[in-house]
């Protein structure tokens, strides 16, 4: 019997070794999962889209939800650039479009999408005072943890009609220190919006509809409500 179990142990021993050693030769590029496909949402996608479209691959709405037409815009890519065609964006793919998919996160929300809420933060508050720039911050997250929105940020942000900013392309610009602060504010749980679900600037409103909201502060230019 003894020398059965030091048999067996010999065995297990001779396979954990040999499975290391597996390990250990493939190509740490390769060993690494598929990060986005499709199904896959959120800002990552967002960025996936917004590269793609700027090459010329991706000509529909950025949506940050990765469907079939990103699908196909993504072995486009590949193929042009001697990728394996497979349609996901792993390590290597994602080098060849210049995009991180660092997963380091705030509060709960990836690196990317908090980049994404200070863009659409700069976009839409550039010019109000800092505590207005936490509250269009918080308004977006208030979406996400509502269940009459999308449960993304990227999904709240770039909602069809949602946001001025993504309509008129100034989602694309690059947002300044103050919003970047702004957004890991808002994130962190500062909301001087009080929960509001919108906002809206009385001077250029033109829907009579956003002014049946109730009211519950104003900052800066913006009012925001419920």
């Amino acid at each position: 019997m003894r020398k059965l179990v030091k048999a067996l142990s010999l065995v297990m021993a001779s396979l954990a070794v040999l499975l290391l050693f597996q390990v250990a030769m493939v190509d740490p590029l390769e060993a690494e999962a598929a990060v986005l496909k499709s199904g896959s949402t959120g800002s990552q996608v967002t960025a996936v889209q917004q590269k793609l479209q700027s090459l010329g691959y991706y000509t529909y709405a950025v949506d940050g939800i990765y469907g079939s037409r990103t699908t196909t815009a993504v072995r486009s890519f590949q193929r042009d650039n001697g990728l394996a065609a497979d349609g996901i964006v792993g390590s290597k793919t994602a080098a060849a479009l210049g995009i991180s998919l660092t997963s380091s996160s705030v509060g709960g929300y990836s690196s990317s999408e908090v980049y994404l809420l200070a863009k659409c933060i700069y976009a839409e508050a550039r010019g109000e005072p800092y505590a207005g720039k936490v509250a269009v911050g918080a308004v977006i997250l208030n979406r996400v943890k509502s269940s009459k929105f999308p449960n993304t940020i990227a999904g709240v942000i770039y909602q069809p009609y949602a946001f001025t900013a993504v309509a008129d392309g100034q989602i694309n610009l690059s947002p300044d220190q103050s919003c970047m602060k702004a957004a890991q504010d808002a994130i962190n749980g500062w909301d001087p919006s009080y929960g509001c679900l919108y906002y809206f600037n009385p001077k250029t409103a033109t829907s009579s509809w956003i002014w049946s909201r109730k009211q519950v502060t104003t900052i800066g230019n913006h009012i925001f409500c419920l």
